[in-house]
């Protein structure tokens, strides 16, 4: 049987660090192309969508939300006022050392622990394993896999690889 940890920090960690790696090649990208960053910060993939800077600070907080909620603590809270490249990877970093210095003890045994808080105005309630399987893995990757198609709209030249790491 997999372990809540072993489902929950290890992916989340890899596909931030893919994030991560995603942005440090827009960011070069943005630069050779001579693109104003903030062209691609503010990029959407339409307008009813949020941005680009937004879908990443939601990616960092499902992933520090979750890794503090199944832990019992309060998650710590970001001022969202990021508006370069070198923020949004100072949030990605700040958000992994969150995670990486999780341990296995403060996450096991989370599955059936209720896990209350907002989302917008509204309060929702779940189970440790259900709010891990059924709403932060797919929001971490859905936010993560919005970015990169963003990105790869606006023409990095990123690919599968880049989001799926180096898997194969």
């Amino acid at each position: 049987m997999i372990s809540m940890y072993t489902a929950s920090v290890p992916p989340m960690i890899r596909s931030l660090l893919n994030l991560r790696a995603i942005l440090e090649k827009a960011m070069l990208y943005s630069e050779n192309k001579k693109i104003d960053p903030v062209v691609l910060i503010n990029a959407r993939l339409y307008p009813d969508m949020y941005p680009l800077v937004k879908q990443v600070q939601i990616a960092t907080d499902v992933a520090k939300g979750a890794v503090s909620r199944l832990a019992g603590i309060e998650p710590p809270k970001f001022e969202d006022n990021e508006s370069t490249f070198a923020q949004l990877l100072t949030r990605i970093d700040k958000t992994l050392a969150l995670l990486q210095a999780s341990t296995p003890e403060q996450i096991n045994g989370s599955e059936e622990n209720t896990i209350v808080f907002l989302i917008r105005d509204k309060t929702v309630t779940f189970q440790g394993l259900p709010y891990l399987l059924d709403f932060v893995i797919p929001n971490v990757y859905f936010h993560v896999s919005t970015v990169y198609a963003i990105l790869r709209h606006n023409g990095v030249e990123i690919g599968k690889r880049d989001f799926l790491g180096n898997v194969y």
